[in-house]
């Protein structure tokens, strides 16, 4: 059902974009304050956009180091890389979203109406879509299931608001990422809203996906798992994930153990998405990023400096 145009509505509409956008609440929050689903709030925002009452501006963006996104492309042999120059005061919730914003951009360089867009659960993916203003109309797939954490938003209201904004359809599924065991996992994965969703991912041509660590404050699932489950997997060979997809230095899968529980896309799916854009912070990931590139899992890159200069052996610039 359309909004109103009257004095009030906008009030409403520049109350919700504030708190958004100026206030850095989550649509959770926002909807809790005012008494909305996260639904109603998530419509708020893009009628607020729609009506110009939001306007994002990037002036020259000058957060981006060209020169070192130019060399890190070069010698990581990628299609592109953006390497996002943080402020020394900055958090990393603020630089999570810089870099979301250049993600957006990039993301709304390279798809067309001929793709099929692949999201899975991610802040930094989260942030991404939080920054596009216009999609072609394309098909939207959840990648992942979901991570339940306070005030942070699930892959369906990710997918969800990207399929809004590009008036495709959304192929969203209610599933968590990490189930209780192997079995459960393989149950879930059959279930028909499940399985219809994921059967999509081979379509899906561009993809933006998160990059972590298996160390502590590197991976949300290695600081949700248990000291059992971290040691396995280290054991096994794992130096990170990429949105659920555990892999070793070599940029080979690892199975077993935690990896059998997540619901996510599979490895080999992964890598057969043509265009897949990496969204990563922190020099202590480097070499997950590495493995993540030998092994054919991203062709493009949105990091900070600190990590750019990690990746290409260099001391911080003075």
């Amino acid at each position: 059902m359309p909004i109103e145009s009257t004095s009030s509505d906008r009030a409403l509409l520049a109350g919700v974009a504030r708190r958004f956008y100026l206030q850095d609440q989550s649509k959770i929050e926002i909807g809790r304050e005012l008494g909305l689903s996260r639904f109603k709030v998530a419509r708020l925002l893009d009628a607020a956009r729609a009506r110009g009452i939001v306007r994002i501006d990037i002036l020259g963006e000058p957060q981006v180091d060209y020169r070192l996104s130019e060399r890190l492309a070069e010698q990581l042999g990628l299609a592109a890389a953006v390497v996002v120059r943080p402020d020394t005061e900055q958090t990393v919730q603020e630089l999570r979203r810089d870099i979301g914003a250049m993600a957006a951009r990039e993301l709304t360089r390279i798809v067309t109406e001929r793709d099929v867009l692949g999201l899975p659960w991610s802040r930094t993916v989260s942030a991404t879509v939080a920054a596009l203003e216009q999609l072609p109309r394309v098909p939207v797939v959840q990648l992942s299931g979901a991570l339940a954490i306070p005030d942070v938003e699930t892959p369906v209201d990710v997918v969800r608001s990207a399929a809004n904004l590009s008036h495709g359809t959304a192929h969203h599924f209610y599933a968590p990422l990490v189930a209780a065991d192997a079995d459960s996992a393989h149950m879930l994965r059959r279930q028909p809203g499940v399985a219809d969703a994921l059967d999509r991912v081979p379509d899906v041509t561009v993809a933006v996906v998160g990059v972590g660590g298996w160390a502590s404050g590197e991976s949300t699932l290695y600081d949700l798992a248990t000291p059992a489950e971290r040691d396995a997997m280290t054991t096994a060979g794992a130096i990170g994930e990429i949105s659920g997809v555990f892999i070793d230095a070599g940029g080979n899968p690892v199975d077993g153990d935690l990896a059998d529980r997540i619901i996510t896309l599979s490895a080999d799916q992964l890598r057969g998405i043509p265009d897949v854009i990496g969204l990563v912070l922190g020099a202590p990931r480097a070499d997950v990023v590495r493995a993540a590139v030998r092994g054919g899992y991203v062709n493009r890159l949105v990091v900070d400096r600190p990590l750019a200069e990690a990746l290409l052996h260099e001391l911080p610039t003075r």
